[in-house]
């Protein structure tokens, strides 16, 4: 059972709801955010949960400061299960036919730069060690092209395919690689997005089928089982099919 646990992006959605669920007593909890308020908030309520916590309001995409705050809590409280979770939501604005470049810059600096700065930290250490375990967070996004969310959809198939990648480079190490692929759960980036989301479904739900996954070691954990399996056939079909099939779902994106 995972004992010391860092979690990045832990100050909302997805990253809050799995704080709180594993907050329990000799549980220690490394949480990064880059919202003081709301990172002390999570902070407490998992401190109520009977866990020890650390936190930091630390970007990602600083890759000095993050490796500096990551090697210090590993070297005291070597970390069994990292979180590569912190992202960002963007796409095409309401009245615009196209994301706007700055966006789409931020999005591939944070959800795909932040994550390799996260895990190329603490991997090492791990092998060195010969056990850990990584959880890269993707999406369902990352299977199939997204025609209003191009920066995004690419950042998810980027860390996609560099988990699976890590996850048979370290297999006989003895450290575990997993990649998580979330649909529609309902969290603040969720609420950035206007358009039908099927299947949606509560963070809570999202961290508890996500710990399962973890703790049976799949090497992606994609959600609900449903809407993933239509995402990966719908992935195998012809461009002008996906195009067809995929007008009931265009959205438009509220940038924040």
């Amino acid at each position: 059972m995972a004992r010391n646990i860092v979690i990045t992006g832990a100050s909302s959605g997805i990253g809050r709801a799995l704080a709180l669920h594993y907050a329990k007593k000799g549980v220690t909890l490394g949480l990064l955010g880059r919202h003081q308020q709301r990172l002390d908030d999570v902070a407490m309520a998992c401190r109520e949960g009977g866990a020890v916590v650390s936190t930091a309001l630390i970007d990602v995409r600083s890759s000095a400061q993050l490796e500096a705050w990551l090697v210090a809590f590993d070297a005291a409280t070597p970390i069994d299960l990292l979180f590569a979770n912190a992202g960002i939501m963007g796409g095409t604005p309401p009245g615009a036919d196209l994301e706007i470049p700055e966006i789409g810059r931020a999005l591939i600096e944070t959800n795909v730069i932040g994550v390799l700065n996260t895990v190329y930290a603490v991997l090492p250490r791990m092998v060195e060690r010969g056990t850990g375990q990584i959880a890269l967070v993707s999406s369902l996004a990352g299977f199939i092209p997204i025609p209003d969310a191009p920066s995004y959809g690419a950042s998810k198939a980027a860390v996609l395919n560099f988990g699976r990648a890590l996850r048979s480079l370290v297999h006989e190490s003895g450290v575990k690689i997993n990649v998580v692929c979330p649909g529609y759960v309902l969290t603040p980036m969720a609420a950035q997005e206007h358009g039908q989301k099927p299947f949606l479904m509560s963070a809570e739900r999202a961290a508890e089928l996500i710990a399962n996954g973890l703790d049976r070691d799949k090497s992606v954990i994609a959600f609900p089982s449903v809407f993933a399996l239509l995402t990966r056939i719908g992935a195998l079909l012809p461009e002008r099919v996906q195009r067809f099939t995929g007008r009931r779902f265009r959205f438009k994106v509220t940038l924040r």
